[in-house]
């Protein structure tokens, strides 16, 4: 999910208005949301509100609906087209209304009569121009690279049966492939769709609430006064509130530019230089969309695969998380202690309590979602009941921000990111419908363990690298899904984890985002720093290590998620924390009870760091003696140099 990134100059931090958004498109953007979430509403608490409660499929169409005709009004077709909406937008809102108010008229004798496989004329019609309206809104929503690859895929059914090898599948006529794409189980409404409507439109609301509302100058206040004081301050508040914020609203770009603009100003006034402080603030970001309880998007379609519980994804999640943030605060710390940075300035720091006293019914929100995820099967309505708690509050609180003007806008702002992600997954069941039609997704998952034989570790990296490689151009929802279909039986069906093999894939998606040469997130916060962003993407590589590593670890040893008896997990988790801690050790080449690093001592952490990372005992106990060995050296030559005093170094 994502929540569009705040304007700094506003108060509550969002821009009220765009400036394509003006006078009767703002109308019809604010009605349209409010119509869309009350249906979703009137759908999930089962309220019949005047008498309606549609069936699953016209419920499905109606929703999209009214989110893909907004999708028009809020995404322009042209950059010229930036700052007005022009007739032809108009046109193509009418048409999707048009259109969609048909099928879900229509959707009973749809399914009574499988117009899904033979479709009369006007249907067929219908679902074509649906699918081409699907192209375009997944043109402007997620940029012609996913356009070209949903295009592409989705006239898959036309000239399937004249392509080679295991790409060969079965053919369809044009009206077939159209009415299979729309009217179809696992086209447009396949189960990405699905999950928007039934469960992911709750917890856009609760992003943009947390976001309207100050939530994330909160969690910077919190991770201020908690950290600030300590050496390299900046960073790990950096770390922190973005690992907060972002674990709650689930958007990688929207967390930069929303904390990034105040952490990376102030880890270059501390010291750190303008590449490491966004690569910094890009990294904890793109974390936070791997930080429980809400993750994002693609967490909630991993479950519907899984055919499991958001809490179990929550929970298997939890570790890999917490490790990859225990790297980042290691490793600004270590750069701190390295370079000799200190903290924050007393002046600059908030007291705790203040904070609390503020904001504290963030933290009972927080508290109260996880406590819903996890011990109540209310997964749909869990967000409806926690954003209503924090909007309260602001209410009796701050009832000067919680102005109808602003409320008004906190609805248009749900109504653009529903039509964002209803834009771009319409376009992705096209994908997903066109592979599952012809065929082609269960023969490639064959042709890739042909390929790979028995070998485990030759198909993750080939997993790994297509996952990259996607990730590059398809947004993380649309990425994962695709992958869910080719590549995850095919790495399932060697006997691994279902649950670690779709985390290892999420995973790999997500590393676009600061990886070059795209690294979105990267990007962004070069932008806000002033660095270069190629340079920014790698030097965020190199401190998000550890999640290119992890991913194979968890599959490898399903522990490492909680899955296995209570003496495996302790043994993954206690490995794989130290690994980790050496392996931050070895990148920033600064070692506690040690100090600075030299390039042979940072070799034998990196290689020690290694070796706990695979599982077996005996090469635990290789790493073990490796760091005895470091350490006692460390010892002897202190013992024969007392004096010796490295000038310029931060030693613990």
């Amino acid at each position: 999910m994502s929540v569009s990134p705040p304007h700094p100059t506003m108060p509550w931090g969002w821009k009220r208005r765009d400036e394509r958004l003006g006078g009767l498109a703002y109308l019809v953007v604010l009605a349209v949301s409010l119509l869309g979430l009350a249906l979703v509403v009137n759908q999930t608490f089962r309220l019949s509100l005047f008498g309606f409660l549609p069936i699953s499929t016209q419920y499905y169409y109606l929703l999209i609906t009214l989110f893909m005709a907004a999708a028009f009004l809020i995404f322009p077709a042209r950059a010229a087209d930036a700052k007005r909406v022009p007739l032809y937008d108009w046109a193509l809102v009418l048409l999707t209304f048009g259109c969609g108010l048909y099928l879900a008229v229509e959707a009973e004798t749809m399914i009574s009569q499988g117009w899904d496989i033979l479709a009369p004329q006007g249907p067929a019609i219908v679902s074509g121009l649906v699918t081409l309206l699907a192209l375009e809104a997944v043109r402007r929503a997620g940029g012609m690279p996913l356009f070209l690859i949903c295009a592409v895929f989705g006239a898959y059914p036309l000239y399937a049966d004249h392509m080679p090898g295991f790409l060969w599948g079965m053919s369809f006529s044009l009206a077939e492939t159209a009415s299979a794409h729309v009217m179809g189980a696992e086209g447009v409404l396949g189960i990405p769709m699905r999950v928007v409507a039934d469960l992911l439109v709750g917890f856009i609301v609760f992003g943009v609430v947390l976001s309207c509302t100050g939530g994330g100058e909160f969690f910077m206040g919190f991770a201020t006064a908690l950290m600030g004081r300590t050496r390299g301050g900046p960073a790990k508040v950096a770390i922190i509130s973005s690992g907060l914020f972002g674990s709650l609203s689930g958007s990688v770009i929207s967390n930069v530019v929303t904390t990034g603009t105040i952490t990376i100003p102030t880890m270059r006034r501390c010291g750190y230089p303008p590449a490491y402080a966004a690569a910094v603030e890009a990294s904890a970001s793109t974390g936070g969309a791997l930080m429980p309880p809400v993750m994002g998007a693609v967490a909630f379609i991993m479950a519907s695969f899984l055919n499991t519980s958001y809490s179990t994804i929550m929970v298997a999640a939890a570790v890999p998380a917490a490790l990859f943030y225990g790297a980042l605060v290691l490793q600004a710390d270590a750069y701190a202690a390295r370079n000799g940075l200190k903290g924050l300035a007393e002046k600059d720091i908030p007291a705790l309590g203040a904070v609390l006293r503020k904001g504290w019914y963030y933290g009972i929100g927080l508290f109260a979602l996880i406590y819903l995820l996890v011990f109540t099967s209310q997964e749909s309505r869990a967000p409806y009941y926690v954003s209503l708690i924090i909007l309260a509050c602001v209410a009796l609180f701050d009832r000067a921000q919680l102005t109808l003007p602003r409320l008004l806008d906190l609805l248009v702002e749900v109504g653009k990111n529903v039509a964002h992600l209803v834009a771009i997954l319409a376009g992705v069941g096209l994908i997903v419908g066109a592979l599952s039609t012809t065929g082609v997704g269960n023969a490639f998952s064959r042709e890739l363990i042909q390929y790979a034989g028995t070998s485990v570790p030759l198909l993750l990296i080939l997993g790994a690298l297509t996952s990259f490689v996607l990730g590059m151009g398809m947004t993380v929802s649309a990425c994962y899904v695709f992958l869910a279909i080719v590549l995850a039986p095919a790495l399932t069906q060697l006997d691994l984890s279902p649950l670690a093999v779709h985390l290892f894939i999420l995973y790999w998606g997500m590393l676009s985002y600061i990886t070059p040469p795209v690294a979105i997130a990267a990007v962004a916060a070069a932008h806000i720093a002033g660095a270069k962003p190629l340079k920014t993407g790698f030097m965020a590589v190199r401190l998000a290590l550890t999640v290119f590593v992890l991913p194979f670890i968890f599959v490898v040893n399903p522990a490492l998620i909680l899955q296995g008896s209570l003496p495996e997990i302790l043994v993954a988790v206690t490995t794989t924390s130290i690994a980790v801690w050496l392996l931050s050790a070895g990148f920033e080449r600064y070692l506690y009870g040690v100090g600075p690093l030299k390039q042979w001592q940072a070799v034998l952490v990196l290689a020690a760091a290694g070796t706990l990372m695979l599982p077996g005992h005996q090469t635990d106990l290789l790493g073990v003696l490796i760091m005895g060995a470091l350490y006692g050296h460390h010892a002897l030559t202190k013992r024969h140099a007392p004096h010796t005093l490295e000038t310029g170094k931060t030693h613990d």
